[in-house]
């Protein structure tokens, strides 16, 4: 796994700039690409970044890793956050696969296997929602996982969520990860020698994924 480290302020950008050369690279063989992104205050500079990208749009369908079953324009909608941030001017064409409703399962699995996979993290090693504790984790860290898309209930979580699974996550034929600050680096630094999976969910979905690359950010 590789570590790239850049300035705050350039961060968002630069993988802006990695993840829309593969997307690029997808259209170049391929009618359709797919992208998976993360929710959260993080991500929201990569995703403006992104979506000022020259890219054929058109052609791009965009999923979240995970959702909070919260209404849209809930200010804790991921989907809100990511239309505000990445679906807009170019990239407004793009289609968006949401991780609600009942046809999410079939719509999120004719997606794979993903283009481009955007993960983060949080301190207690979690991604997408995968988090330590989670009833019935273990098979959703599994690659051959019978499903894409999963509904959980963190430990301690506001609300009840949607997560797609380690079927989905590591399919993807790039994986990055995007974290700033030292906690975070510290915390993946954890998982990384944690050798129970679902206690460092992170791991698991990293050690699934093909050559991740880590963004990070002091």
């Amino acid at each position: 796994m590789k570590i790239e480290t850049h300035a705050a302020d350039d961060l968002g950008p630069a993988l802006a700039r990695r993840v829309a050369d593969d997307l690029r690279a997808a259209l170049d063989t391929r009618q359709r690409a797919s992208l998976a992104v993360p929710g959260g205050t993080t991500p929201a500079p990569f995703l403006r970044a992104l979506g000022a990208e020259a890219l054929d749009w058109s052609r791009v369908s965009v999923t979240l890793t995970d959702e909070r079953q919260v209404p849209l324009g809930h200010p804790r909608s991921n989907r809100s956050l990511v239309t505000q941030h990445l679906l807009q001017g170019r990239a407004g064409v793009a289609s968006f696969v949401p991780l609600l409703g009942d046809d999410a399962e079939a719509a999120v699995a004719a997606l794979l296997p993903l283009d481009v996979c955007v993960l983060g993290m949080g301190n207690d090693m979690h991604t997408a929602s995968l988090f330590p504790g989670t009833p019935g984790l273990a098979d959703l860290l599994d690659p051959a996982a019978a499903r894409c898309v999963a509904d959980v209930r963190p430990p301690g979580a506001d609300e009840p969520r949607v997560t797609l699974t380690a079927r989905a996550l590591g399919s993807a034929a790039r994986t990055y990860l995007l974290i700033t600050g030292a906690d975070k680096r510290a915390a993946l630094k954890r998982a990384m020698v944690q050798e129970d999976r679902a206690a460092a969910p992170i791991r698991a979905i990293l050690d699934a994924a093909r050559a991740p690359l880590v963004f990070h950010a002091d």
